[in-house]
Parts: structure tokens; sequence; C-alpha cells
């Protein structure tokens, strides 16, 4: 399963180009961060849920909620990876075709 479309520059990237490219990047790491913020809460729900003892069946609610947290974190890792690659690799290739011309 592919989260991004496959982009091949036509000519080389110029400032505005550029700029858009560091805005995505950018855009991108407060992506990961944002994962990795809703991963840490239902981490700390977990918690919570796993520390009442009153309550026995919020256990299975905590064991969720874990499971969940370690899904966003390795989810927001691998869209920020896979963009990251994919950044990296569009302006690579604009750099080959500069460097043709």
């Amino acid at each position: 399963m592919k989260f991004t479309r496959e982009f091949k520059p036509d000519e080389k990237v110029i400032l505005r180009d550029y700029l858009a490219i560091e805005r995505t990047r950018l855009a991108n790491e407060r992506t990961l961060l944002s994962y990795i913020r809703s991963s840490l809460y239902l981490l700390i729900g977990s918690i919570a849920f796993f520390q009442l003892k009153e309550f026995p069946n919020f256990k299975y609610l905590a064991l969720a909620s874990l499971v969940f947290s370690a899904l966003f974190f390795i989810i927001g890792l691998y869209r920020f990876t896979t963009l990251k690659r994919s950044l990296k690799r569009l302006y690579y290739m604009s750099e080959d075709l500069e460097s043709k011309a």
C-alpha cells in the first residue's frame, strides 16, 4: 500500500519549488510530532486505566489503548520516512537534471 504518488520533475528546481519542498518537509515533521503526541496521550491513558483497581473491566480498554499507542507511533514513523525519502529523491532528481543541462 502506497501513501504517496510518484512525481518526476521536468526541469530544475527554482526558488518557489525549493521553498515548497521546505514547507512540505516542515509539515512532515509537524505531522510526525502529532503522531508522537497522540501516541503518548494514548500511552498515558493506558497507564491510567491500568491504575484503576476498582474497575477490572477497564483492563481491556487499557490494553486496547496500549496497542493503539504503539500502532500510532509505528504509522507516524512509517509515513515520515516514506515522505522524507520521496522528497529527497525529488530534490536529487532535479539536481541531476540541472547538472545535465
